[in-house]
C-alpha cells in the first residue's frame, strides 16, 4: 500500500524472570556480558581477561596497545530507536536478527500514552509457526557504542520506564564489509525486549483494534501514530526488499482511520528528527555473507538483567 507521509509533515527463559535476575548462570549469558554490562558495570581497570573478551565483542585487536581502550558494543533497535536512538553511537548498521516478530503488544505510558490511555509500541515475540522451531526476522539496525553513558540512558529509557528486559543474539548485517566487524560472522547485540510479567504489557490483539488505540493514544514524547509511521518508513525507506506483514498492516489501518476522521498527518507527526547514516560501509561492499542464514533456526535470546 503507497501513501504519502514523507517528511513533509514536520535461559533460556525470559519469562522466569525471579530466578534469573538470582542467578546469573542460569541466564546463560557468557561471562563477558556479566562482566561487563551487568548494572551497567565498566570498569575502568578491567583485567586482561575481561578487555579480551570486550574486544571480542567489539571486534577490536591489539588492545594491548591502546591505552584509552573503553568497552564497546552493539545494541539492536526494531522500534523507535530505528529512527530515534537518543543516545551516542560511533555506527550504525541495518540488518535483522532471527527466531523473532515483532509485534505492538506492548504498552507505554510514559512516552506514546498515558496511564488512563497507554499507547501500543513494539516489542519481539518468539516464532514457532513451523515445526516448532525459531523462524521469525526482525530487521531493524544496530548502534555501536562505548562506554557506560549509553547504557545508563537506555536503562532508564527502555527498563525503568518502558518496561523492557535486556537480552542478548546474533546480528547479521545487510551488507557485509572490512570496514565493520561483520565481515563473516554474526555478532552479538543487546537488546530490549518486553515480556508478558511487566505492568506495561497490553498483549495480542485484533490489527483493527490495535490500529485504532494507536490513533486515539499520545504522549510526553509525541502521538503514537508517529511511533508507527516512523517505523514504516524506515523499513521501506531503509530496507526497501523487506515486508513487515504485521507493521504495514497496521500502517494502512492507522491511515485509513485517520482519512476517515480527517485528521491531518502533519498534526500527529511532530517534528522530523535527524536524518541518520546508516551503512556508512556501502560504498565497500563484499559479497553477502548472509544471504541463506535466515533459513537456519537460531538458539532463543538470553536474559542479561542490564
Amino acid at each position: 500500500m503507497a501513501h504519502n507521509h514523507r517528511d513533509p509533515y514536520n535461559n533460556n527463559d525470559p519469562n522466569n524472570n525471579d530466578n534469573l535476575n538470582e542467578n546469573p548462570a542460569a541466564r546463560g549469558a557468557p561471562e563477558y556480558f556479566e562482566n561487563l554490562f551487568l548494572n551497567g558495570n565498566f570498569a575502568a581497570n578491567a583485567d586482561e581477561e575481561m578487555l579480551d573478551a570486550a574486544g571480542a565483542l567489539a571486534a577490536h585487536n591489539n588492545l594491548a596497545e591502546n591505552a584509552n581502550y573503553e568497552p564497546s558494543c552493539w545494541v539492536f533497535g526494531y522500534g523507535s530507536l530505528c529512527w530515534y536512538p537518543g543516545f551516542e553511537y560511533s555506527k550504525c548498521i541495518t540488518g535483522y536478527i532471527k527466531g523473532f516478530v515483532r509485534r505492538f503488544w506492548q504498552g507505554n505510558t510514559t512516552h506514546r500514552g498515558t496511564d488512563e490511555m497507554p499507547g501500543r509500541v513494539a516489542t519481539l515475540i518468539e516464532d514457532k509457526e513451523v515445526s516448532g522451531e525459531n523462524n521469525g526476522i526482525t530487521w531493524g539496525c544496530a548502534y555501536k557504542i562505548t562506554g557506560s553513558t549509553a547504557l545508563e540512558y537506555l536503562k532508564q529509557r527502555e527498563c525503568k520506564l518502558g518496561g523492557y528486559i535486556v537480552l542478548e543474539t546474533k546480528f547479521f548485517p545487510r551488507v557485509a564489509s572490512f570496514d565493520t566487524p561483520f565481515s563473516g560472522e554474526a555478532v552479538p547485540v543487546l537488546v530490549y525486549v518486553a515480556t508478558p510479567d511487566n505492568c506495561h504489557w497490553l498483549g495480542e490483539d485484533t490489527a483493527d483494534n490495535i490500529a485504532e488505540q494507536i490513533v486515539n493514544c499520545r504522549g510526553p514524547s509525541g502521538h503514537n501514530v508517529e511511533y508507527l509511521l516512523r517505523l514504516a518508513d524506515f523499513i521501506r525507506e531503509e530496507i526497501p526488499d523487506v515486508v513487515d506483514p504485521h507493521l504495514f498492516e497496521l500502517e494502512f489501518l492507522v491511515l485509513e482511520k485517520l482519512h476517515k476522521r480527517q485528521i491531518p498527518l502533519w498534526s500527529v507527526m511532530g517534528v522530523s528528527p535527524e536524518r541518520i547514516r546508516r551503512d556508512s560501509h556501502e560504498e565497500i561492499k563484499r559479497p553477502p555473507t548472509f544471504e541463506f542464514t535466515s533459513r537456519i533456526a537460531e538458539r532463543k535470546l538470553r536474559c542479561l538483567n542490564i
